[in-house]
């Protein structure tokens, strides 16, 4: 955690650890930086009002040379932090003040998706999908995607051959506003299949189901 303010740190710590999850607390960033090179960790808790440096310089520096996912807690609640934040790079943004468990909870959603040992990830599969390096390579070529391209493609990819609802995509989609139309998931879904068209221009993977949304399946 990257926290100047010490109050705050200490509780969010002692809270966490409630839970079993242990929590490495610092003030400075670029001390923080300075620990991400030479140890390994699972997620990164980062205020935005820093001292030395702002928070939203920070997620760009550390996406150079690390995945790890971020959620962003700051008291700055504007629209414009939050969007840069994600386009940088940050997973979750939460305006403080937010009730711990609500941490806690989006703690580990975000952790159960960075650290799920993908069963799709045979070399049989069309598909391989990392989730450390938010990166999916299709047929031996690695696609380009947005944040919230990975998103959804991610999610189809984890629930091969299995019906998700548009509302599902929404609700797991954490680079998509909460307040977007379900309708924004086929533009994306559309945008998906555009570029997987453009490596198999045969055969359809993403596939409507009536009624529900979504279907991924290698299975022609």
């Amino acid at each position: 955690m990257i926290e100047d303010d010490y109050e705050i740190a200490q509780i969010l710590t002692e809270y966490l650890n409630k839970f079993d999850i242990q929590v490495t607390s610092v003030e400075e960033p670029y001390i923080g930086l300075s620990h991400l090179t030479q140890k390994k960790f699972d997620l990164l808790i980062l205020d935005l009002t820093l001292p030395g440096i702002d928070g939203l310089e920070v997620i760009p520096k550390i996406r150079k040379t690390s995945p790890i996912p971020i959620i962003v807690s700051s008291a700055r609640d504007d629209i414009t932090d939050k969007v840069i934040a994600m386009e940088r790079g940050a997973d979750d943004y939460m305006p403080k003040p937010y009730d711990p468990r609500e941490l806690v909870t989006r703690i580990k959603t975000i952790l159960r998706r960075t650290q799920t040992n993908n069963e799709n990830n045979n070399n049989n599969s069309l598909f391989k999908l990392n989730n450390e390096a938010r990166s999916v390579i299709f047929k031996n070529i690695m696609m380009e995607l947005t944040a919230a391209e990975f998103e959804i493609l991610s999610i189809l990819i984890q629930h091969a051959d299995s019906a998700i609802s548009r509302e599902q995509l929404l609700y797991d989609s954490e680079h998509i506003d909460d307040n977007s139309s379900i309708k924004n998931i086929d533009v994306i879904i559309s945008r998906i299949r555009h570029k997987l068209s453009l490596i198999d221009p045969v055969n359809t993977y993403i596939k409507p189901v009536r009624g529900i949304g979504y279907l991924l399946t290698e299975k022609m």
